[in-house]
């Protein structure tokens, strides 16, 4: 060029103007050669000049990188503001935004003054890096220095709070503007949105048009965004503004629209937008592959991955990563494994987020976690999203140790775990009920500061109280800052497991004192728990919420209460509330045919059984096993056999312990004990105590003692503690006639210290459970109660009612809660009566003829089905146990 040629020439003649209109004009052009200024500068001795040395500075920065502008920088004899800003420019340009705060700190120290343009740069790297203490002083020179009122600088402070998550102290910055342009409008509703306040982002934008901003593609682009979250309607509403004001719709906000439309599951709206104008980019194409894999259209996204590839436009990481999440969710491990060659084509098999959808695909469609751990091995550097999918995949294929190691060495590289890794570890403690490891996970969080974190408290909550540690759940709850619907619905999930259902129950009045209501996740527990009592008058108070609060038409909630009412003997409730469910599923008709089967309905049952399959909604596991109980209690064995096989051959389900059990009780009633023996001797399991148990009761029925003998012996053998098999061995032995070996057998009981389950029974009154223990004498109204019985007792006999009775059985704890009962509930309402084990035969002739002398109905739910005494009596089960 003609300049470098005159500089060459006559160096020390170059005027000062040519100098400076030489390197302005390669600064506005960033020309690399108008380096070569640098050394006439310095040989004319016009080094000091303070315009030549910041265009320079400038050039160095923006053709050499930062290291040689900053080495220029500290050989100036002489600085500006604008110096100091240029360099601090460069350095928040590569992302060192600690250096850019450090010069700026370094420039109030030399005595320059920062002015707009500094303070802006500076408060850009304090968004940038979160630095939030430096950036509130930052606030203070504004104020001070008078440019609280600069669009530019109040602008940056309003992005600086909302990065930092300070939207209140954002919006107090914009409510102080007095002439905002659409910038910091702009700037104050992407702060909304980030912050999760959608509705406040879109009536900003009213007030905003209402002062006569008008928006761009930006704004529009964080208005779609918040109609994301809002919904369809808000979101047409917006492009519709967006139309009507004649925003031209360029790439950025044709994929803004896009994305909101698939955000929406309105695929068909999404299309129609991308098609709106020729232009397409990689991002583009991403949101609408995006959008058909989050709406579990596999087909359809592979088409817009095939006609993306045709148009020429190359996948980057994410349009893989979102193929890959599709076929995880629709568990297309084929399809997952031609994606992830194609990934290998590519060369992306090192990138994180291609490698961690690879291995939340292998982990969640695979056998094996093989191919996810090879996959995780490719990833050049995990992160914590990559550890996370590793621990999780461990614990969800059943090698929860493995998590454990995992999350070991996750922190041994390194890599912080985030809440999501916590709260991930903690369910794997929840699931092998490991104390252990659930207290170090509890110190490490203390250690940590994680503690306040809401995710992990639940998560820890939910370690405690599925480890069985439930005094230790409690407690964290209680030092919690904050919890929520999660933290006690956790709570009432686990106890109610255990079997606690009084205290899962108490858990609504804690949810009330923090202000809570129950969700339908929480309202399904606590039902599950009135079930498991049951207790009808809780279940019907939770019935009356589902009704008011709408949580009615959850389906988890429309189970729940068909269980509930089975469970409580009320199997017109029941049948009611299973038909207000609009389309059932196999939960929902387990739950009526357990109550139809529960309650010796047992053709009604078996109906119901073939309605579904009428209905195409699958049997399961849990199906058959109540099919097979119904024909146990029904005497319906060719029929039960036929459902049995008809698992394996017609639904390709394969029969587990549980059913087997049922089987050989099927047979056993039946008196068909060889078949029954024949399917004990050939089962494909390692047999358990429990299956021995239903054929030493049909010996029991029969009187076949020597086939009793052997069962008892084989159950002892692997269970020596359980008090089952001496109990129905001694009753076998007496029933036989052989009473001196049923004594020795209880005998022996004794001497190795095994004890009987005692017979507990308990009735609700007036939202209060009173339990009764046979003999006991605790009760408030014992006295009374033994009067009642004794009265009861004569009135047999002056009505003429046959009853032989037995003092050593006068006081079993069902006869309590019977008397307990009619002197504590109004008359002629009916009596609800839970318990533990088998009702004997002396109560249930007891119970039979008091509603002979009472106008009332008597429930009685014992450990093996329900009982329903009126004064006609229905046809009743034909064994007992003392």
């Amino acid at each position: 060029m003609i300049w470098r040629t005159t500089v060459s020439r006559i160096p020390y003649k170059i005027e000062y103007s040519l100098l400076k209109d030489i390197v302005s004009f390669c600064n506005s052009r960033s020309v690399r050669d108008g380096i070569c200024v640098h050394s006439p500068v310095v040989k004319m001795g016009f080094h000091e000049d303070m315009f030549l040395s910041n265009n320079l500075l400038s050039l160095y920065a923006k053709c050499f990188g930062v290291a040689h502008a900053r080495q220029l920088f500290d050989e100036m004899p002489c600085r500006d503001v604008a110096s100091w800003t240029m360099v601090m420019s460069a350095y928040g340009k590569i992302r060192d935004h600690e250096e850019a705060l450090e010069l700026f700190d370094s420039m109030l120290v030399s005595g320059e003054f920062p002015n707009e343009f500094t303070l802006s740069t500076a408060l850009r790297s304090c968004s940038a890096s979160r630095e939030f203490n430096h950036g509130t002083r930052l606030q203070a020179i504004v104020t001070k220095s008078g440019f609280d009122s600069n669009p530019v600088l109040s602008s940056a402070l309003i992005d600086f709070y909302s990065k930092c998550g300070c939207t209140p102290e954002a919006y107090r910055v914009f409510k102080c503007m007095k002439n905002g342009d659409v910038v910091s409008w702009t700037m104050m509703v992407s702060s909304f949105v980030e912050a999760g306040s959608w509705s406040r982002a879109l009536q900003l934008y009213c007030q905003m048009i209402g002062t006569g901003v008008a928006p761009n593609e930006f704004t529009f682009a964080k208005l779609l965004s918040a109609s994301s979250f809002l919904g369809l309607n808000y979101g047409k509403l917006v492009h519709a503004h967006l139309m009507m004001l004649g925003i031209e719709l360029n790439l950025v906000l044709k994929t803004a629209l896009v994305d909101m439309y698939c955000k929406c599951q309105s695929m068909e709206d999404a299309v129609k937008a991308s098609k709106m104008t020729p232009d397409y980019d990689v991002f583009l194409w991403t949101a609408v592959i995006m959008g058909f894999s989050q709406s579990l259209q596999v087909r359809e996204a592979i088409a817009a991955f095939h006609e993306m590839e045709t148009s020429g436009v190359v996948p980057n990481n994410f349009t893989y990563s979102s193929i890959l999440n599709a076929c995880s969710s629709t568990l297309a491990l084929d399809l997952g494994k031609q994606i992830h060659s194609r990934v290998n084509m590519a060369g992306l098999e090192n990138d994180v987020s291609v490698g961690n959808s690879l291995v939340d695909m292998y982990m969640k469609c695979s056998d094996t976690v093989e191919d996810a751990v090879r996959a995780f091995e490719e990833i050049a550097s995990p992160n914590v999203i990559s550890w996370t999918s590793l621990i999780a995949g461990f614990s969800e294929h059943g090698i929860e140790q493995e998590s454990f190691k995992a999350f070991g060495a996750m922190q041994a590289v390194g890599v912080q775990p985030n809440s999501f890794t916590l709260s991930t570890i903690l369910g794997a403690c929840g699931t092998i009920k490991s104390r252990t490891q659930a207290r170090k996970l509890h110190g490490y969080i203390i250690k940590n500061n994680a503690y306040n974190n809401l995710v992990v408290g639940n998560a820890l909550v939910d370690a405690y109280a599925g480890s069985g540690m439930v005094d230790d759940a409690w407690r964290v709850t209680r030092t919690m800052k904050h919890r929520d619907v999660i933290t006690y619905t956790s709570l009432a999930t686990r106890i109610n497991q255990m079997g606690n259902h009084e205290m899962a129950l108490n858990i609504i009045t804690h949810m009330n004192n923090d202000d809570l209501r129950m969700d339908g996740f929480s309202l399904a527990s606590f039902l599950s728990a009135a079930a498991g009592i049951p207790t009808m008058e809780t279940g019907k108070q939770l019935h009356g919420y589902s009704l008011k609060s709408g949580l009615g038409s959850w389906i988890s909630v429309s189970n729940g209460l068909v269980d509930l009412y089975g469970k409580c003997g009320s199997i017109h409730d029941a049948n009611r509330a299973f038909r207000e469910i609009r389309e059932p599923d196999s939960v929902s008709w387990n739950g009526l045919i357990f109550g139809l089967a529960s309650n010796g309905h047992v053709s009604s049952a078996l109906s119901a059984f073939e309605d579904m399959r009428l209905a195409k909604v699958e049997p399961d596991q849990i199906t058959f096993l109540l099919v097979l109980y119904a024909c146990s209690h029904g005497g319906l064995v060719d029929i039960g056999l036929d459902y049995f096989h008809s698992m394996r051959e017609k639904h390709g389900i394969r029969p587990q312990l549980d059913h087997y059990i049922c089987l050989v009780d099927l047979l056993g009633r039946a008196g068909r004990l060889e078949e029954a023996m024949n399917v004990i001797e050939t089962i494909p399991f390692k047999p358990d105590a429990l299956i021995y148990k239903p054929l030493l009761s049909a010996c029991k029925l029969h009187g076949n003692i020597l086939l009793g003998e052997q069962m008892a012996r084989q159950g002892l053998e692997l269970d020596p503690s359980d008090p089952a098999f001496y109990v129905l061995l001694a009753n076998l032995y007496d029933n036989s006639g052989q009473s001196e070996l049923g004594e020795k057998t209880r005998r022996m009981m004794r001497e190795r210290g095994v004890r009987k389950n005692p017979g507990q029974s308990w009735m609700e009154t007036r939202n209060m459970v009173h339990l009764f223990t046979a003999g006991d004498t605790s009760h408030p109204q014992i006295g009374k109660i033994h009067e009642k019985i004794e009265s009861l007792i004569t009135q047999f006999g002056d009505q003429g009612i046959l009853y032989q009775e037995n003092r050593a059985l006068v006081h079993h704890s069902e006869k309590l809660a019977v008397a307990f009962g009619l002197l504590s509930t109004p008359e002629k309402a009916p009596l609800r009566i839970i318990k533990n084990i088998r009702i004997c035969r002396d109560c249930h002739e007891f119970i039979m003829n008091v509603t002979m002398l009472v106008d009332r109905e008597i429930i009685v739910r014992d450990g093996n089905r329900f009982h329903s005494f009126r004064e006609v009596v229905i046809v009743l089960p034909t064994r007992f146990s003392h």
